[in-house]
């Protein structure tokens, strides 16, 4: 077995350096958009051809939601052209394929939890990509898996957990909307995961979703946040509408994802998000003991 993961330098890529490297080590080769472009269709054909690759798993997006709105080309190239050339790539050698999407292929406008057989409808030009490559990657590679998640963070790269220290540590307050939402992360369950999808003697292939368990907005997240980092004493955390913060894309309402589908197929257990923070939290040694 050799695996090639894309994007490796971005937060769910450096988790699953470490579980990759833990559980099948020396045989898997991390490239990011320095070591391969993969809207390059040539340079992709050509690096997958010379490798001898089982699988690829790709993590590489763009996803800039915002800047998508206006950088449109650049998002479409990377979401969609992109994986159409690793796909292309994965079906001329038969390679096995996993490619991470998005909660943002929904609209949000619901009260249940999103299952796989949901009907997709994205709101916004990030959503819409990641939506097109879902469907390229299918066409080219019906074996092929997509794992849908959403809200992801990490001890590795930007990401909510660490903008709201720092803001807390230089504001001494926070404005979080309370009115969106959907499940915490943590990119290092994540990878946990799709190795264990890529290294299992089993293969399913299909659409599945993952995220820890539970549901919060990003307000809740935000004070559990300032709880374990031992400074819900010290600062405030209020909560806003998502009209109080406009952006420029557009993003769900509600993007709770279902994980039954794959829990059933894949026999796995899903941390709850309270419990992975406190983890990734602890990582970043910012820990209040709880």
């Amino acid at each position: 077995m050799k695996i090639l993961l894309t994007g490796a330098n971005g937060q769910l890529g450096n988790e699953l350096r470490l579980v990759l490297e833990r559980e099948n080590p020396g045989v898997t080769d991390y490239v990011d958009h320095e070591e391969l472009d993969i809207t390059d269709g040539a340079a992709v054909a050509a690096f997958v051809a010379r490798g001898d690759y089982s699988h690829i798993i790709n993590c590489a997006a763009y996803t800039a939601v915002d800047r998508a709105e206006e950088d449109k080309s650049l998002c479409h190239a990377v979401n969609v052209d992109g994986v159409c050339n690793l796909a292309t790539a994965a079906a001329a050698h038969g390679i096995r394929m996993v490619h991470i999407s998005t909660d943002y292929v929904f609209d949000g406008n619901t009260c249940h939890p999103y299952t796989e057989s949901d009907r997709p409808a994205p709101q916004c030009h990030y959503g819409a990509t990641k939506r097109a490559g879902e469907t390229v990657l299918m066409g080219l590679c019906p074996d092929a898996i997509v794992v849908r998640t959403g809200w992801l963070y990490s001890s590795f790269g930007a990401n909510f957990v660490k903008t709201m220290l720092r803001v807390a540590g230089e504001k001494g307050s926070l404005a979080v909307v309370a009115d969106q939402i959907g499940t915490p992360t943590y990119a290092a369950d994540l990878a946990e995961m799709v190795a264990h999808i890529v290294l299992s003697p089993r293969w399913v292939e299909g659409t599945f979703h993952y995220a820890n368990e539970g549901v919060a907005s990003w307000y809740d997240f935000a004070v559990a946040i300032m709880d374990l980092a031992g400074m819900s004493d010290k600062v405030t955390v209020k909560p806003i509408t998502t009209a109080d913060y406009p952006t420029a894309a557009m993003r769900p309402c509600f993007s709770v994802l279902d994980k039954s589908k794959i829990k059933a197929t894949y026999g796995i257990t899903i941390p709850h998000w309270r419990h992975s923070l406190s983890r990734c939290m602890q990582k970043l040694n910012i820990n209040n003991g709880k």
